[in-house]
């Protein structure tokens, strides 16, 4: 039955993709989100829907949209020779086979995301992709929630619909993507067209950042509880009244902590006391031997060039109660084991040169975010009261990545990469409707149609 649905509904919507072909952009995110062909039991396991779907998107793009208004950022650009670095690296990987099973998924996320931004020629392709994008991930994170809320949480076992848990459903990824994205939950309740912002669509809002802010819970990733501090700080930096959101964040976490599980307190604590935690102290032994390594091979490994790591580190575990612990100091060896970081997988696999490509992207996105909220954040012009609070969502959002990226190898993340061309499309298309500005006289309406 689930296979039917499933089947029914891509049906649908490729359906709708004929009368209106962006929709077709849309079907390939949400199937590079979602994944149903995972979620599927065999019917749609024999159907390459991805390429299908990718095919369709660019083939639909290049017979029926108008591309008089398309242009490449630099950013783009500059994802195009991370796109052509990642494949020399690959073709001199250390380790062939894996590098050409990781590369057969990044070279698809950056053939999108370079795409992406061709396609969003308006603002309401702009909102309707943000509107998917996070409908996408909330199917995953709003099961999360109701399954943390009712008890079914806990380090590794949280069960996200399926028991592969690579790219969202992965318990550090989705923490980290689901905190990132509540500014643009937010955005989308106060600013949204496609679902206009009543009472509904807030309450359904509120209740959806509530289930991103369990998912570090049910999932009890460290990583997730720092996101939630950092964008704790950046709503408040940006909040007028600053004393009562305090008070009231405070009040919120006071109440929270004895309902939290024995289980998920434990672990935070090893936050702190990272000696104790064999997690984190590998995590420090990767990280040094990825120094070392790329000391010697500053151009990287390739994809997946972890699985060379080898080291012994002391870890400190302790036993018996509180108030008579025995301390044991304890020799680990341990090999092959991942980055656990965004900066150290690109500077591990793609070396300095594609660690600088990725940084030169992420720096960029985030600068020219806070450039375009700094420019509409004043405008008195109704067409473009929506540009500004935008533009401050993805710089929040993007923050939040990039501190959760420290503690997360998410670097080639799809959901990420799709982010970033979300807010290219933005970018763009507003530089368009200043530059037609700049040249010929608004009629009356004009610009308010342009921004449809």
């Amino acid at each position: 039955m689930r296979d039917l649905f499933f089947i029914l509904f891509l049906a649908a919507m490729f359906g709708l993709g004929l009368k209106r072909p962006f929709i077709l952009v849309l079907v390939y995110s949400y199937i590079d989100i979602v994944s149903p062909q995972r979620l599927s039991y065999f019917l749609l396991n024999s159907i390459p829907v991805s390429l299908l779907a990718f095919a369709s998107a660019v083939g639909a793009w290049l017979i029926f949209d108008d591309k008089q208004d398309c242009r490449f950022s630099r950013r783009q650009v500059v994802m195009v020779l991370l796109l052509i670095y990642c494949w020399y690296t690959t073709t001199h990987a250390d380790f062939p086979l894996a590098a050409d099973h990781k590369w057969g998924w990044v070279w698809k996320a950056l053939v999108f995301a370079i795409f992406l931004p061709l396609t969003l020629r308006t603002k309401l392709r702009i909102e309707a992709l943000a509107l998917v994008m996070v409908l996408c991930a909330g199917s995953i994170i709003i099961t999360g929630g109701i399954k943390t809320a009712l008890g079914g949480g806990g380090y590794g076992s949280l069960n996200l619909m399926v028991d592969n848990n690579s790219g969202l459903y992965e318990g550090s990824i989705i923490s980290t993507v689901a905190i990132s994205i509540i500014p643009l939950i937010l955005y989308l309740s106060q600013h949204g067209t496609i679902f206009p912002p009543d009472w509904r669509v807030k309450l359904f809002a509120y209740a959806f950042c509530f289930a991103c802010l369990l998912m570090p819970i049910g999932t009890e990733a460290r990583t997730g509880l720092v996101c939630a501090a950092i964008l704790a700080g950046l709503m408040w930096w940006r909040t007028q009244r600053r004393v009562l959101y305090a008070g009231l964040g405070a009040f919120a976490l006071l109440c929270s902590i004895p309902f939290l599980p024995a289980s998920f307190t434990e672990r935070m604590n090893t936050i702190s006391a990272y000696q104790a935690d064999e997690s984190a102290s590998t995590r420090l032994q990767v990280w040094k031997w990825t120094l070392d390594y790329v000391g010697k091979n500053p151009i990287g490994g390739g994809f997946d060039n972890y699985l060379a790591n080898s080291f012994t580190y002391h870890t400190v575990q302790k036993s018996g109660p509180a108030d008579n612990q025995r301390v044991e100091h304890v020799i680990v060896t341990d090999k092959g084991r991942a980055f656990h970081s965004s900066y150290f997988e690109m500077l591990g696999e793609q070396g300095i040169p594609g660690l600088f490509l990725w940084l030169l992207l992420n720096v960029g996105t985030l600068v020219q975010s806070e450039r375009l909220r700094r420019r509409y954040k004043d405008t008195d012009r109704p067409e473009f009261k929506w540009v500004a609070p935008f533009a401050q969502a993805m710089v929040q959002g993007h923050i939040v990545y990039l501190v959760g990226s420290l503690f997360v190898g998410i670097a080639y993340q799809p959901f990420v990469f799709m982010l970033i061309a979300l807010q290219i499309g933005a970018t763009t298309y507003m530089r368009r409707l200043r530059a037609a500005e700049s040249w010929r006289p608004i009629v009356p309406g004009t610009a308010a149609q342009a921004a449809e």
